[in-house]
């Protein structure tokens, strides 16, 4: 029982270490790594370089991110013209931002920019020329009086879904998982228990994890969880 126990305790830290070296949090990833005696997959180093790159994307300085992605692997772009487009639509995004803060802003860096870098793309593909007219739409309604179409493309999400495509193309280019192990777990089960409950299958309300079998399923007091940036307290399993 107690080999049992140590075999599900390795496995629990290798797929915690998994997602906090996949989803990008370094810190995190050295404190676990001392704590749990688990190494992740690869350097901190790497992981800091993706780092990097989400902030400033979910900063705005998409032209920086743009850069640290060239620098790191300039095929990343290269190869992936669908994501490059949606780096550089975010980009225009940002440029009207700017210059739709105040009535009289000057509309001339977002213009240029579209004719410069997306203008001779969005013919390649249906949807950049879809997506590139949807953008450009942008300059010509108030902000404050947007369609939900046109309102999500100014909502700081969009950066977060390019900022997760970019992660997991470099992962891709390294050779690793684009998605963590743990993260994937947890959606087939909620897949499954969906699919149970639309059948209409007598289950509980409210069913457990139970990776603890201390515990039974139950969640323990005091564990520590993480926050949102990364860090986290005691969370050896």
């Amino acid at each position: 029982m107690l080999t049992m126990n140590c075999d599900l305790d390795s496995h629990i830290n290798t797929l915690v270490m998994d997602y906090l070296v996949s989803e990008g949090y370094p810190s995190a990833a050295q404190n676990f790594a001392l704590e749990a005696n688990v190494q992740p997959r690869v350097d901190i180093e790497s992981i800091e370089e993706r780092v990097v790159i989400r902030n400033a994307i979910y900063g705005g300085d998409i032209q920086t991110a743009i850069e640290r992605i060239n620098e790191l692997n300039p095929q990343i772009l290269d190869r992936d013209s669908a994501l490059h487009f949606a780096l550089l639509r975010l980009q225009l995004i940002e440029l009207i931002r700017n210059c739709t803060v105040t009535p009289d802003g000057d509309i001339t860096p977002a213009l240029t920019f579209a004719t410069t870098h997306l203008a001779p793309r969005a013919p390649t593909s249906p949807e950049f020329l879809q997506d590139l007219e949807q953008t450009m739409a942008l300059l010509i309604f108030p902000p404050d009086n947007l369609a939900p179409p046109l309102a999500a493309l100014l909502d700081t999400k969009l950066r977060k879904d390019v900022a997760k495509r970019v992660n997991e193309a470099i992962l891709q280019s390294n050779g690793e998982r684009t998605r963590s192990k743990l993260l994937e777990l947890v959606r087939t089960r909620a897949w499954a228990e969906q699919k149970a409950r639309d059948a209409k299958k007598d289950i509980p309300d409210r069913i457990d994890i139970g990776l603890d079998p201390e515990n039974d399923g139950r969640d323990p007091e005091g564990d520590s969880v993480m926050h949102g940036n990364g860090e986290a307290g005691s969370t050896t399993a």
